[in-house]
């Protein structure tokens, strides 16, 4: 395996399962830290600085830890994967109906399908861990829901998918990484605390600079004793830099993405290559036609309005003629500017993530004539930006999180972490708290996330003891990463961690993950216009419910 390093792209973005039971993880942070020791053991890894102790739940640990052994558990690849011709082939596995073809299906209930995986070799794979992703797609424009993949870890998976509109239906199933890459993709997590570096930059009271290698350890800057050590005070994190050559530690003013690593064996490249990842299976199933039910064409959303606290079911949605139709809650639709700032009048929004939720920020910016930027930090990636509209007295702030951050140079003094701008909130029923975070912990192992999500639950539970009137919505993580340094299989354990992380505490949660993968698109990290709007405007149902 080679320790050459490949430099990143000098304009990088900034980046970015089955279970939807309510858990108190009071204890989550320490729980997720001591299940991936335990699970991952064959390489011993430099310890991290443990987070600071967050609210203990009343749940004994023994039951905390199965339950999280669950919510983070993938089938195992057997083997080393050597034989590339023995992995899991987009050509050959197949779908079939698991029961004769029908004239029509009802609406309101579910078509069901087995898949069988098979190699490049057209035989039946014997274990399960592939990622596949399935959907129902309707004839009528931009229209779909997500289908379920429930694996029997034996080769076939049966895909369920719900028939929530009339007329013509068709299945598609993708193959997004063997079982095989998946292997790829959790030794890298085991082995390697980071596949990424930064740069810290230095300067002198004379203007002389002077940059470093920057990271989440200091084994990783190549100085265990004497890298410079930087301390988040809200939420005990650490961040570590070079030892500059002349330069104090405290004259850092700068950061920046660094390089990728090399972090892949030539073979495991071939088994992550594009000719095998993210592929339509051949057609399986004919397309379909629904019925409609007495005089619906459609099934409905939930009477409920949408509140914080709620159960969020799977699928959570779907799309029909452009609209994304919440199954949680009854999301509202605001197609004028007059809706959005009927809504948004009297409010302060708080965005903190990163570019996926600035995307959010942009699209109100564009949107609605009347909210002014200002001119804050405009010119650097992590902002911060902000609207007003002083007229009705709406401010929307958005911020990129803290390092670890894939970004242009840009000022250290504007990187506020999540905890201390959480901590700096007052709180109250004017206000709203809106957290998108993901992209750019997926090239690290999943210990630095929780670590990042222990200091923030704990911010999160204060702000809504001190004002529980606060809403806080949490933005899922988009699907659109397919490479070894940002995978949708990495991409799935964040939001798990993410929902797991919230989980008993009243907030609201816009699932980005199926509405970013729900349509005939492409995938991006930056999703179009069509899923921002629906993204926003399932925000503002949360903000204004009736």
């Amino acid at each position: 395996m080679s320790n050459k390093r490949a430099q990143a792209p000098t304009d990088l973005p900034v980046r970015g399962s089955n279970l939807h039971k309510r858990m108190v993880v009071g204890s989550v942070v320490a729980i997720l830290i001591l299940y991936f020791r335990v699970s991952w053991p064959e390489r011993s890894l430099p310890q991290l600085p443990a987070p600071r102790p967050v609210n203990k739940s009343k749940k004994p640990l023994s039951q905390g830890l199965a339950n999280l052994t669950q919510l983070l558990y993938w089938p195992p690849t057997p083997g080393d994967g050597g034989d590339l011709l023995a992995s899991t082939s987009p050509q050959t596995s197949t779908y079939y109906l698991s029961g004769p073809a029908q004239a029509s299906y009802a609406l309101g209930t579910y078509l069901k399908a087995i898949l069988v995986a098979r190699d490049h070799r057209g035989r039946p794979k014997t274990h399960g861990g592939d990622l596949f992703r399935a959907q129902l797609l309707g004839s009528i424009l931009n229209t779909g829901v997500p289908g379920d993949v429930q694996d029997f870890e034996n080769g076939t998976y049966l895909l369920s998918f719900p028939l929530f509109w009339e007329g013509q239906a068709l299945v598609r199933v993708r193959l997004i990484h063997s079982s095989e890459a998946v292997g790829v993709l959790r030794r890298i997590w085991r082995d390697y605390w980071a596949t990424v570096d930064f740069r810290g930059y230095f300067r002198g009271p004379k203007g002389y600079e002077e940059n470093v290698t920057c990271n989440v350890n200091p084994v990783l800057v190549g100085e265990e004793i004497h890298a410079c050590r930087y301390k988040d005070e809200v939420s005990g994190e650490l961040w570590f830099c070079a030892q500059p050559p002349t330069l104090p530690c405290n004259s850092l003013v700068g950061h920046s993405s660094g390089d990728y690593w090399n972090v892949t064996t030539l073979h495991e490249d071939a088994l992550m290559a594009r000719n095998v990842t993210d592929k339509v299976l051949p057609q399986g199933i004919l397309p379909i036609w629904v019925a409609k039910e007495g005089n619906r064409n459609l099934v409905l959303s939930p009477q409920k309005p949408c509140q914080p606290g709620i159960l969020v079911p799977k699928p959570s949605g779907f799309y029909h003629r452009n609209v994304w139709h919440s199954l949680a809650c009854s999301g509202r639709s605001f197609p004028t500017e007059d809706s959005i700032l009927g809504c948004l009048t009297s409010r302060i929004v708080h965005m903190m993530g990163d570019s996926t939720l600035r995307q959010w920020w942009e699209y109100l910016r564009d949107t609605v004539s009347s909210l002014k930027p200002v001119d804050l930090h405009a010119t650097y990636q992590v902002g911060p930006l902000m609207l007003v509209d002083t007229a009705r007295g709406i401010v929307l702030h958005w911020r990129a999180h803290s390092w670890p951050l894939r970004s242009q140079r840009t000022p250290v003094a504007s990187l506020h972490s999540v905890a201390q701008e959480l901590r700096g909130l007052a709180g109250g029923p004017h206000t709203v708290v809106v957290l998108g975070l993901g992209a750019h912990f997926t090239t690290f192992p999943p210990t630095i996330f929780v670590q990042r999500l222990a200091g923030i639950r704990e911010a999160v539970m204060a702000l809504l003891t001190r004002e529980p009137h606060t809403l806080v919505v949490i933005k899922l993580a988009n699907t659109g990463y397919k490479s070894v340094y940002g995978s949708d299989w990495f991409t799935l354990q964040v939001n798990r961690l993410l929902r797991a992380a919230f989980a008993g505490l009243r907030v609201a949660f816009v699932d980005a993950w199926e509405m970013t993968s729900s349509l005939a698109l492409p995938d991006s990290i930056h999703p179009g216009k069509l899923i921002v709007r629906n993204e926003v405007d399932l925000l503002l149902s949360f903000i204004c419910p009736t």
